[in-house]
């Protein structure tokens, strides 16, 4: 697509889109009576219209069966995750039996680090990359402190190298056989939250394993962005939110991820009810069976009505399908690439050009997100934006992260935000 600045070319883009009735699908946040540009669904999702009546679908079946909904309602709720494997398997790649959607993101990382992370005094180590989501961070810190281990021995991790803001694939694998004899576990995000990098997820995961390494991912930022094969990929482990790119609403449950080489292993784990086998559940007998499969990992039973929010945004990822997704993904944020670069040179009279983008413009290396540094503007910038009706991501020191979701922005988006911001840059 050959991009031009102007209106006229992109509600031509927007006519040409095959998507572009999805938008209509979500809520808008409002801002002067028109619809925001809402930059922040690598942070919390818009609403699909949908899922109001997924959600009173399960209120009415409450309200109508009481304790009997567990097996009378329209989708009952003893098997209520079942409905959402198969949409997640597609998201990311997976068998059925490989994905299952319980807790929240962290919890899920605690728990199958419980099975993979098995540290002892000669492999102790755990490589994640630096500025990793504070989660991520603190997750890692407990855990080696739960084994006995100092985090400032056993977590290494790799930073940029001086002058750039994105890690080198080759220094990765660098440090995975520098450390190959003490490396326990991979344990990095799939996509950099404060970057926008996507990790070469496949060679990381292969290298961990040459050395006796497990591979786990943090997919927070990945799932529902970018293009996955976490079973082709042989992965070991992996989780995700689906409250970003996924848009199941705030605070939604989690999806997980257990390759089928470990459907019928003896790792230890936390166990609960509801990953004991279902055909004997309820027998209620001592003696943890755990399904096979990553269903052997759930501990409760199914929170229904934060499934039945993901439910409705997932029939949405299967009608339009991952490989559509990222195809008008590539077209949307490269329009807004070219614009950024529109605006600096619209500004570049001003004194300090003031936006750098720092995420890799390499396709295979991002998704949706393109974050920027906006030199010599503070977060001042960023609050001209909120107030001129545009909702962007800011991250400390000085870094605006932008996220055009292919499900329900257009091109008039992207062509509006830069309209914005090379007035507000102006008048600087």
């Amino acid at each position: 697509m050959e991009y031009r600045n102007t209106l006229e070319f992109a509600r031509e883009a927007d006519q040409q889109d095959p998507l572009r009735s999805y938008r209509q699908q979500f809520h808008f946040p409002q801002h002067q009576g028109t619809d925001v540009v809402y930059f922040t669904g690598n942070s919390l999702g818009l609403q699909p219209k949908r899922t109001r009546e997924h959600i009173l679908q399960e209120l009415d079946d409450w309200a109508k069966f009481g304790v009997e909904g567990h097996f009378y309602a329209k989708h009952p709720w003893f098997s209520y995750h079942e409905n959402l494997t198969a949409s997640n398997a597609a998201i990311v790649g997976a068998l059925p039996s490989e994905v299952v959607c319980m807790n929240q993101l962290t919890v899920n990382i605690h728990l199958l680090m419980v099975s993979f992370y098995r540290p002892t005094p000669l492999r102790y180590k755990i490589l994640c990359e630096a500025k990793a989501f504070p989660s991520d961070q603190y997750a890692l810190e407990t855990q080696v402190q739960h084994h006995g281990f100092r985090a400032e021995d056993a977590i290494l991790e790799i930073a940029p190298r001086e002058g750039e803001y994105t890690i080198r694939t080759e220094d990765i694998l660098k440090v995975i056989e520098e450390n190959k004899d003490s490396l326990a576990l991979v344990m990095m995000g799939g996509v950099n939250y404060y970057t926008g990098q996507f990790f070469d997820i496949k060679t990381i995961t292969a290298a961990a394993q040459k050395v006796g390494a497990y591979a786990g991912w943090d997919l927070a930022h990945a799932a529902g962005n970018v293009e996955l094969h976490l079973h082709d990929w042989n992965v070991d482990f992996a989780a995700w939110c689906s409250y970003k790119y996924l848009n199941a609403g705030p605070g939604s449950v989690s999806g997980a991820f257990v390759h089928e080489k470990h459907a019928h292993s003896k790792l230890p784990r936390f166990a609960g009810w509801w990953g004991h086998d279902k055909s004997i559940r309820f027998k209620m007998e001592k003696g943890f069976q755990p399904m096979p499969g990553a269903e052997g990992w759930q501990l409760s039973n199914a929170p229904v009505l934060s499934m039945a929010a993901y439910k409705a945004s997932l029939e949405l990822f299967a009608e339009v399908g991952m490989p559509q997704l990222i195809k008008k993904s590539r077209l949307l944020s490269g329009y807004l690439e070219f614009l950024i670069a529109e605006v600096n040179k619209a500004v570049s009279g001003k004194e300090n050009t003031p936006l750098e983008i720092i995420t890799p413009l390499e396709w295979n290396q991002r998704g949706a997100q393109i974050s920027m540094v906006a030199h010599g503007q503070g977060k001042d910038l960023f609050n001209k934006l909120i107030a001129e009706g545009v909702i962007p991501d800011w991250r400390e020191p000085n870094v605006i992260r932008l996220a055009p979701v292919p499900m329900y922005n257009s091109f008039e988006d992207m062509f509006r935000f830069a309209e914005i911001l090379t007035r507000i840059l102006k008048s600087a």
